[in-house]
């Protein structure tokens, strides 16, 4: 992990774990019973996905993890850490040394991260963790923390190619509050973690075409002072306005430079495709095996706007507003591909990063298919 002076990382878990709370109290034979289905689904929704879209991804390269809140907790403290380093290097060197003043700095990034994580801690249904690359044996955690849900003896012995993040308490607590049937729920909550894990392994150049785009937006942070100063000013200038909602936009949209707002639209336009195709594969594959997928995703999309007025701020300031834009536009971009040029070549998107639709296109794909297609 990189140097704490910065971040400190162990102070960001545990506050997000005390914010997160255990999530819905069950026992431990029902706890046990929801991981053992939540695997079973999981490892069913690898054929389901390639019969659906066509995309071959070699199976059981990824750990699945059943995960408590605190375990996807500190699984994405270990990823943010990671991504962060590099800009934490730089950040370091520009800054004066003082231990004190460190310490302190320190402890207040921590609590700041550690209040993010667990605001989202409660809500996340699942996670593909592409850049997650450590080793593929995991401890089997049978009673609903983590826990590997493939190979012998209920560990990975494959080397991993990311890892697949199950939140069982969020999705116990979500069926519940949604008035669905359990077993089709957790179903349809696989299929959609599934897709992403074979959007990921299966076009090999994704992870890196991502993580190069993250790269280069935390690269392109400026750390002079003056510049960080004046940005800042601005962001809390506007900051106001988005409380009110008289402003659609997020923290990071208030405190990124024009140049950086390039890059960030294509991530957007990638995110945007990820996380609609996986909404049309769940709901695709959904009518055959899902009895009561259209009731799942009416109550589901009704829940997603449902949200009161500080869940609301909160979700705009912290770009969950666009999360669930990126469901929205990219599923809307993705069925209108098909419409046009059918699965075979909507799937022409995975062939090169060349052919990633910009946020533009995501909006007009009938502009993508005559720059793919011709």
């Amino acid at each position: 992990m990189p140097p704490r002076t910065m971040i400190d990382w162990d102070l960001a878990v545990a506050t997000a774990s005390r914010l997160a709370g255990p999530g819905p109290q069950i026992g431990r034979a029902d706890a046990e019973a929801t991981v053992a289905e939540l695997r079973a689904d999981a490892e069913r929704s690898t054929g389901l996905v390639r019969d659906y879209t066509g995309l071959v991804a070699t199976e059981r390269t990824a750990p699945v993890l059943v995960v408590d809140r605190s375990g996807w907790v500190q699984a994405n403290a270990d990823g943010f850490a990671d991504i962060v380093a590099p800009l934490v290097d730089r950040m370091q060197k520009h800054r004066a040394p003082g231990g004190l003043t460190q310490a302190v700095g320190s402890k207040v990034t921590g609590l700041e991260v550690g209040g993010l994580l667990g605001f989202m801690s409660s809500r996340v249904l699942g996670q593909f963790d592409p850049f997650y690359s450590g080793p593929g044996p995991v401890p089997d955690g049978g009673s609903g923390g983590p826990a590997a849900a493939t190979g012998a003896g209920g560990v990975v012995a494959l080397p991993s190619a990311g890892r697949l993040l199950l939140v069982a308490p969020n999705i116990v607590h979500v069926e519940a509050e949604l008035r669905v049937d359990p077993t089709d729920f957790r179903l349809w909550v696989c299929l959609h973690e599934e897709t992403h894990r074979v959007q990921f392994t299966a076009v090999p150049w994704m992870r890196d075409h991502i993580r190069g785009e993250i790269e280069h937006l935390l690269g392109s942070v400026d750390l002079d002072p003056g510049r960080v100063a004046a940005l800042v000013g601005d962001g809390v200038r506007r900051l106001g306005e988005v409380v009110r909602g008289s402003e659609d936009t997020s923290l990071v949209d208030l405190f990124s430079t024009p140049e950086q707002r390039v890059v960030l639209d294509r991530i957007t336009g990638v995110m945007s495709l990820l996380e609609g195709h996986a909404d049309v594969v769940m709901d695709g594959v959904g009518p055959t095996v899902i009895p009561s997928v259209d009731r799942i995703r009416a109550r589901f999309d009704r829940r997603r706007r449902g949200a009161g007025p500080l869940d609301r701020v909160l979700r705009r300031l912290l770009g969950l507003d666009a999360k669930m834009a990126q469901y929205r536009d990219g599923a809307a971009f993705v069925r209108g591909a098909l419409d046009r040029v059918g699965m075979e070549g909507f799937n022409a998107v995975w062939a090169d990063p060349a052919h990633l639709p910009s946020k533009a296109e995501i909006g007009d794909p009938d502009a993508w298919v005559r720059r793919v297609h011709g």
